[in-house]
């Protein structure tokens, strides 16, 4: 048997209280890779390290600055009246206050992370690659270049947010624009989890670009045995580049037959949500019970994915894993993950929505018999052993052993 290849991660949170909405696929991830038979060592940029049974972690070598910064970009924009920083939703502007933002990154930030990543690598001798999970691009910028000629180890860089994070999206307003003052040709290879954005991503530079999809743990997402509290039940954080969907998928709907129950978890939605009933924020520790006690999920994807062709989203996949009966917004590409008409329901409109409410509300065992099948075609396809197989085939690595579960 060969021996378990060693992973460097270097991630953009370990900590799910900081809600960057990749954090929990990367657990999931690194817990596939886990399961494949990885040595997993995780460091984070932002936020305390997080043991689990699945990795170990090198620490932050910047927590303090990096919690500094993130609060005076809190005051900043409370100062605005706001709780975040926004940026446009088409083409945001790279600001002055972005580049020197990146000035100081570069001088003072940067080098510490050199250093702390060759400390590592000298320490553990034996890294077979590094993958960077997220970070900001542009803030580790010479950082691959120099690890691969100090240490001949291929360096990775995982994007799991195209295309919203590329530069005419601009990315969530929690964090940063990705790609301004970035060399994507540093690194051997670019992940995606978009299939349609990969000639963008080579375009912006990167010599090799190749498309992972999300996929869930099917041990985490799984049917739980619970009853049934709402109707229709939507959980997501904010509304940015969905407000006109979840318009036609809550809203309208809502009003239109105030017998439906509708359930809407999370935060920051500031555009219409009609008559749903917000329930607030769902632990990630229970969310596969929030979906279960739902009649009908729904996957609102955000327009920046839905309109580029197979641009996954992680949430498809944890609804379809927790055997949720599924209502999508139109998605480029969704069949490429699940068969529309079997396995979800597809909806152009407020009337078709509300007409595959009322169709799946009326006959439960029809809404149960399609969410087993959802699940099904997650165990033969998405799960995150498959996922992990995938990136240790394109960064030239063997899995020792097949997956654990």
């Amino acid at each position: 048997m060969p021996a378990a290849p060693k992973i460097l991660a270097v991630a953009s949170a370990t900590d799910l209280d900081f809600r960057y909405g990749c954090t929990p696929a990367w657990w999931q991830i690194w817990k596939g890779l886990y399961e494949v038979g990885v040595d997993l060592i995780v460091t984070p940029y932002r936020g305390r390290a997080v043991e689990s049974p699945w990795w170990r972690t090198a620490p932050n070598p910047l927590y303090r600055e990096a919690e500094l910064f993130a609060g005076a970009r809190g005051v900043a924009a409370r100062l605005k009246g706001d709780t975040l920083l926004r940026r446009a939703e088409d083409q945001p502007e790279d600001t002055l206050g972005d580049r020197l933002t990146r000035k100081t990154i570069w001088s003072y930030v940067t080098p510490r992370w050199q250093r702390h990543l060759d400390r590592i690598l000298e320490r553990e001798r034996d890294i077979a690659a590094v993958i960077v999970f997220t970070v900001p691009m542009a803030h580790l910028r010479g950082i691959p270049t120099h690890l691969r000629e100090r240490y001949g180890v291929p360096v990775v860089f995982y994007d799991g947010d195209v295309p919203m994070s590329l530069p005419e999206f601009g990315g969530m307003d929690t964090g940063f624009n990705y790609y301004h003052g970035a060399d994507p040709s540093e690194y051997d290879l670019v992940i995606s989890n978009s299939e349609g954005g990969l000639d963008r991503l080579r375009g912006l530079g990167a010599r090799r670009a190749e498309a992972v999809f999300w996929a869930a743990d099917p041990e985490l997402f799984q049917p739980a045995p619970v009853e049934k509290e709402y109707d229709v039940f939507f959980y997501g954080y904010g509304d940015k580049f969905r407000r006109e969907s979840m318009q036609a998928l809550i809203g309208e709907p809502s009003r239109a037959d105030v017998d439906i129950d509708f359930a809407l978890g999370g935060k920051d939605f500031r555009g219409d949500v009609g008559n749903a009933r917000l329930i607030g924020d769902v632990p990630f520790n229970v969310f596969s019970q929030a979906i279960s006690r739902g009649r009908i999920n729904l996957n609102v994807t955000r327009r920046s994915h839905a309109t580029v062709y197979a641009s996954s989203t992680c949430r498809p996949f944890e609804l379809a894993a927790s055997g949720a009966a599924i209502v999508s917004n139109p998605h480029e590409g969704i069949e490429r993950w699940f068969d529309v008409g079997s396995e979800l329901r597809v909806v152009s409109s407020a009337d078709e929505a509300l007409a595959a409410y009322r169709e799946l509300l009326a006959d439960p065992g029809a809404a149960e018999a399609m969410g087993r099948r959802a699940r099904e075609r997650v165990l033969d396809e998405h799960t995150y052993a498959h996922r992990a197989r995938q990136i240790l085939d394109l960064v030239g690595l063997r899995a020792p052993v097949g997956a654990r579960g």
